[in-house]
């Protein structure tokens, strides 16, 4: 048992270093060499700040609080419109599956949606949902859902064709062979469409804030924070917002990667061999 606990020991550390370690190594390398030149070379702040100075307003109250305060409000926002996104964006795109022309009659205005920057239509998310928590989350659902719906339907438009004739031979009715077959078939697909979502439902909840969002104590979230501390001149708490806004992105993404293990571990190559 002992040899066993130590062999596991062993290949954790090694994971650890081979996949853990070189990227700590190259953010502290990285953040010593930033935080050098600033002060060697006398940056003004409100170009550049200090990492130091970051780290201060991460790790010190009451700026920490205000930033971990607005940092939940705009991951509500992005989980809202992330779930969102994804229960739509899957069953837009089996809606799309279902038949040639239903696909070559809306997938095109599907492909339109997404061109459209989200900066131009937020004004209009002010009027049509008023300003704070949907506006955002609406935003958020906007700029995810497309790559949900595209992933989405080239998995499920990529089965095997032998299988669906198996399928078919076996008279399985269309409800059967959608979910025995085509939405499991998919599944590394719709996964892949989540991961990219997941980044852009926080950035499309932050742009949202930027038009939508309030300085409320409700709903003001990191767009705001950003924008405030950008007319402040504080340029490290703007810096330490966009931190917590890619921190978001990043928990949302893991949160996704671990579903993706859990659900496709046992039986797909992608996730088998992590």
């Amino acid at each position: 048992m002992s040899v066993n606990i130590k062999a596991r020991l062993r290949t954790t550390a090694l994971a650890f270093v081979t996949t853990a370690l070189p990227p700590l190594v190259t953010l502290v390398v990285v953040t010593l060499l930033i935080e050098g030149y600033v002060r060697l070379r006398h940056v003004p702040e409100y170009l550049v700040p200090a990492p130091s100075a970051v780290a201060k307003q991460l790790l010190q109250n009451p700026s920490r609080g205000e930033l971990l305060a607005s940092a939940f409000t705009t991951g509500k926002a992005a989980l809202a419109g992330f779930a969102l996104a994804a229960a739509l964006g899957v069953t837009l795109a089996i809606t799309l599956s279902t038949a040639r022309w239903i696909e070559r009659a809306f997938y095109p205005y599907a492909v339109f949606f997404q061109t459209v920057p989200i900066i131009a239509i937020a004004p209009l998310l002010t009027i049509w949902f008023g300003d704070g928590f949907r506006a955002v989350a609406i935003s958020a659902f906007i700029v995810s859902v497309f790559p949900v719906i595209a992933n989405t339907l080239t998995g499920i438009l990529s089965v095997d064709p032998a299988l669906r004739d198996m399928f078919r031979l076996y008279r399985a009715s269309w409800w059967s062979t959608l979910i025995k077959l085509r939405v499991p078939w998919a599944l590394p697909n719709i996964f892949t469409g989540l991961r990219i979502a997941a980044g852009l439902a926080v950035i499309g909840a932050v742009v949202g804030e930027f038009v939508a969002g309030t300085s409320s104590e409700e709903t003001s979230g990191l767009g705001i924070l950003v924008l405030r501390s950008n007319k402040q001149g504080n340029t490290a708490q703007v810096f330490a917002a966009v931190i917590m806004a890619s921190a978001l992105g990043l928990l949302l993404f893991g949160a996704v990667n671990l579903a993706s293990w859990l659900l496709l571990r046992r039986w797909h190559a992608s996730a088998s061999s992590r």
